[in-house]
């Protein structure tokens, strides 16, 4: 007997847009794949508790990650479930409007011109843009 495909938790979607720091995390990895220092650079926290998030994003299927030699990088992982896709699609779009989001990209936009001033990222690698109406 076939084995219907799994289908995709809205239920666990909803519960990983339940959390601001999650929120913010999103916002940054919207249109570019960031590698983890930056976040703590960013968002001023320590890095387990980043990871933590982070991790939490994977198993919610809308965050992935890749490994380059000591450094990770995360990046969006827009669901194949077209339910699924266009909640965190619209959700993001409306994180990018909010103020605090906006500081956000600017702190990492800032961090990516100097990463000098920084002493986590002075060897990180630049964030690589991506396009998300691709995925």
């Amino acid at each position: 007997m076939a084995k219907r495909p799994e289908r995709f938790s809205l239920d666990l979607l909803f519960r990983a847009l339940a959390d601001a720091t999650r929120l913010r995390l999103l916002n940054l990895i919207a249109d570019r794949e960031i590698c983890v220092c930056y976040f703590v650079e960013i968002l001023k926290m320590s890095q387990p508790k980043i990871s933590r998030h982070l991790a939490y994003l994977r198993r919610a299927g809308i965050v992935a990650a890749r490994r380059e030699g000591k450094w990770m990088h995360y990046r969006l992982a827009i669901p194949k479930d077209e339910v699924a896709a266009r909640i965190l699609r619209e959700a993001l779009r409306h994180l990018r409007e909010r103020p605090e989001m906006k500081q956000d990209v600017a702190r990492l936009s800032s961090a990516c011109c100097a990463p000098q001033k920084y002493e986590l990222l002075q060897d990180a690698p630049q964030p690589a843009l991506v396009n998300i109406e691709a995925r």
